[in-house]
This record gives structure tokens, sequence and C-alpha cells, in this order.
């Protein structure tokens, strides 16, 4: 059992740390996607119930077709497969949700999308890729903690892409990768309604910095 293969999964895992946008509004959207690809961002997740999400999506992906720099733009929070619809119609590439809902992953491949579903234990995990994942979203990371990735990566498929969700930031993010996670998914250690752009900054070079250190330290 092994991930469903898809040609943008590469692009994922080369650019793993997604900042989680929840809150974000379509006015301003597009200025805090700027100072994120700033910061070397490729992957970005609007949560559907972000104000005017699917707006939001829509401004982000025609700015990542004008900048063709390979960015990916998420949907987050996808609870249904008519939210995969109107994810997709809008421009997201990537939907990604709390739980594991065979029918939203069945969806989202008919439309050609990666699909990473949540799951908090391993019979979870191993339903989402029997079903077609195309990688796992650990949620939330941060109560089931570094332990469970290393356990988890013990019997999951060695290819199978985990990335740890909730509660990551820049205290914790290295200390998930070097237990075997694959990325993470950053949510209000990086962004929340109202931060300005210089902390915005501050917050992902950090972050950043802190992925990036994490197999050089001991």
């Amino acid at each position: 059992m092994t991930p469903t293969p898809h040609p943008l999964l590469q692009r994922l895992l080369q650019h793993p740390l997604i900042p989680i946008l929840r809150g974000v509004t379509p006015g301003e959207a597009e200025s805090v996607a700027d100072a994120l690809l700033q910061c070397g961002f490729r992957v970005l997740e609007v949560p559907l119930n972000s104000p005017e999400p699917l707006d939001s999506i829509a401004r982000l992906s025609r700015l990542a077709a004008a900048a063709a720099n390979d960015t990916l733009i998420g949907a987050g929070t996808v609870l249904s497969p008519a939210d995969v619809d109107a994810a997709a119609d809008a421009g997201a590439r990537l939907i990604l949700a709390p739980n594991t809902n065979p029918r939203v992953i069945a969806r989202a491949l008919e439309r050609g999308l990666l699909v990473m579903p949540g799951v908090a234990t391993p019979t979870e995990a191993f339903a989402a890729l029997e079903a077609g994942a195309t990688a796992l979203k650990m949620f939330p990371a941060e109560l089931l903690g570094t332990a469970s990735v290393r356990a988890w990566r013990a019997v999951l498929p060695p290819a199978a892409p985990l990335f740890a969700v909730g509660g990551i930031g820049e205290d914790n993010v290295a200390d998930f990768r070097r237990a075997g996670a694959s990325g993470a998914g950053i949510g209000s250690a990086l962004y929340r309604p109202g931060v300005t752009t210089a902390d915005l900054n501050a917050r992902a070079s950090r972050l950043m910095s802190a992925w990036q250190g994490a197999l050089h330290r001991a």
C-alpha cells in the first residue's frame, strides 16, 4: 500500500511547510501571500471556514499563475465532495481535511487534485491510504506528539508523506522533522488575522530556519 502517485506530489514535498491562512479575507489574501512567497513558501492553504474562502482561493490561484513559480494553492477544512468541487473550481490544487472521508478523497482524485486527509490513529492512516490519499495529515500533531510520528513511521509505507498539523510552530517544528515528518502545516504560529507584514516575515523566517536546520542539530 503506497500513496497514490500524483504529478504535483514532488512539488509539495520540495516545499513542505504549509502556511494555514485561517481567517484571511479576500482583500488581504494577496498581500499575505506576497509576503510568504518572498520568504520561500510555495504552498498556501485557505481553510473553507475563512471569510469568503473561495474568493481568496481564486485570487491566490491567479497570483500563483502570474508568478509562474510553481506555487500550490490549497483548500483546507474540506468536508464534502461539494466542497471539493467548489475549491477545485476556484483554482485549488490541494485538498486538505481534518478527517478522513473516503468520498472527499475519491472526489479530489476524480478532479485530479492532491488530497491530504486528517488522521489521528494508524488505523485511520491506513484507511486513508487505502482510499487513495496522496499524503497524510497527522492531526492534532501537538497532542499526538513526536513519539507518535516515530511509531507510525515504523509501520506506514516508507514512501507515505506524513505532515504534522495542529500546534506546530518554531519551537517544535524541528522536533517533528527529526521524528520523521515529511512536512508541516503552520497555523496561528505564523498567520492570524491582523498580523503585520513585518511580524509575518519574522515568523516565516524563524520557521524556515528551524525546519531547515533540524537535520543539522543533534
